[in-house]
Order: structure tokens, then C-alpha cells, then sequence
């Protein structure tokens, strides 16, 4: 018994030890609190490998899992996300939800945005209007009888994410988060990029989006822009040059 008791008096300190340790971790300069907005037909968890990366580095990391049923409500849902910091934001958006922090980012907590493989929208302009005036390579998205939509299961692979492993998209196009067409088709009454810093990643591979017009949107709204070769979901096949990305935004912001 007596060894027992020594032996878990040693583990409680060992675990108080470690616990102290990630505390302790040095604290990045510039913005250390990132919301992320991952875009339609994925979820959240794509984006682990860019999560772990970060919060080693001393970043706190949060995704927003956008509902797209309405482009208010996910924009209200990460506003609620921003709220919750302790200190300024870095706002990250992929593909839709580059449309939801460029509202939402209209916020003095707000101090930059980073776009990756996403749609930048001006005021009065929605998703649909964008993809629409610089066509994807690909034409894969339909529509279901009550306005939502889906990317083709049986292309998933090799247009919305062409450099991931089968058994990895064959799973991912099964279990897509549907969107519709109302949150593509809202527009913009806010353009935050014209007030904040602003970084863009253009997936030079995209099939999904345009890197034409990934190009076109990221010059108008002046931004860094990096350009990774990599398919619309380059934030799971390259996940450490995005990081890189978002880090390099965060340290040289206040």
C-alpha cells in the first residue's frame, strides 16, 4: 500500500510538472488568440495538424463550424467566437468561410485576416456572384430539391481535394457538410479587408475555386498573398506552410 501511495504522490507531481511546463511556454509576439472559419462540405477537424502547430507555438486556436444555412447566422456564430477572446484576433477563413470573416471581421477586436483558398467579397457582392464571373475549372456542386447543396461524391477526390490519399476523401465526400444556395447567394454590407491587414493562400491546384480568381480577389483587397501548390483543401496537404502563414500574420500584428 505504502508503495502504491509513493508511486501516485510521484505521478500527481510529474503530471503538476508538465502541467506547469506548457504554461510556461513563451508567449508569441503580436496577436496570440486565432478564430479559423473552415468553408462548405468539410468540417472543423481538417483543420487539426494547423491547430496543433499553432497552440505548440503559444497560440490560442479556435474553429468556428459554420452551419451555412444562413450567411447571418454564421457570421453572428463567429462574431460570439471573437467575443469570447482575451485580446485582439487574427480572423482565418477557408473558401465560405473567407465570406463569413469578411463581415465579421468588422470588429475593433479584429486585426487581420487571412484567407486561404477563399472568396473575398466587396460590398453587395455574395459567393455566388463571385464564382460565377471566373468560372471554376470544375462544376461539381448541385443543388437539392429544398436549395441545399452538395459537391459530387464521385469527384470529391479529384476536384475538391486532389493530394490527399482515397481512403481520405472517399470518407470525406460521405460525410460533407452540406450549404445552400441562400448563404451563397447573401451579400456583403461590410468589407472588412478594407480597413484591416489582409493575407491571402492561393492553392495553385484548386479545382474547386478558382486560383485566377483567388489571384483577382486577393490583389483588389491588397493582400500578402503566399502561393502553395496544393488543391482547394491545402490547409490539410500543406498544413505547415499555412501555419506558417497565419504565424507570420499574427507576429507582425498588435
Amino acid at each position: 500500500m505504502r508503495i502504491l501511495l509513493t508511486a501516485a504522490i510521484a505521478a500527481m507531481a510529474l503530471g503538476g510538472a508538465t502541467a506547469t511546463y506548457a504554461a510556461d511556454a513563451t508567449t508569441p509576439p503580436g496577436v496570440r488568440n486565432i478564430v479559423i472559419v473552415p468553408g462548405a462540405f468539410v468540417d472543423g477537424s481538417g483543420w487539426r495538424v494547423v491547430h496543433d502547430i499553432l497552440i505548440h507555438k503559444g497560440y490560442t486556436v479556435n474553429v468556428v463550424q459554420p452551419k451555412i444555412e444562413t450567411l447571418a447566422d454564421d457570421i453572428e456564430q463567429t462574431r460570439e467566437q471573437i467575443r469570447k477572446q482575451d485580446g485582439p484576433v487574427l480572423l482565418v477563413g477557408h473558401s465560405y468561410g473567407g465570406v463569413v470573416i469578411t463581415q465579421a471581421g468588422n470588429r475593433d477586436k479584429v486585426k487581420g485576416l487571412v484567407y486561404v483558398a477563399a472568396l473575398v467579397p466587396d460590398v453587395g457582392e455574395s459567393l455566388s456572384q463571385l464564382v460565377g464571373s471566373m468560372p471554376s475549372p470544375s462544376n461539381d456542386v448541385s443543388a437539392t430539391r429544398d436549395g441545399h447543396l452538395y459537391f459530387d461524391e464521385k469527384k470529391f477526390g479529384a476536384d475538391f481535394a486532389g493530394d490527399l490519399t482515397t481512403n481520405r476523401t472517399d470518407f470525406m465526400a460521405v460525410s460533407q457538410v452540406s450549404a445552400t444556395t441562400a448563404a451563397f447567394g447573401a451579400t456583403m454590407q461590410v468589407a472588412a479587408w478594407h480597413d484591416k491587414p489582409v493575407w491571402g493562400v492561393v492553392a495553385t491546384d484548386d479545382r474547386a475555386l478558382s486560383p485566377d480568381l483567388e489571384r483577382w480577389m486577393y490583389k483588389r483587397a491588397n493582400a500578402k498573398v503566399t502561393e502553395i501548390k496544393a488543391s482547394h483543401v491545402v490547409y490539410i496537404s500543406q498544413p505547415e506552410q499555412v501555419a506558417k502563414v497565419i504565424e507570420d500574420a499574427a507576429r507582425s500584428l498588435k
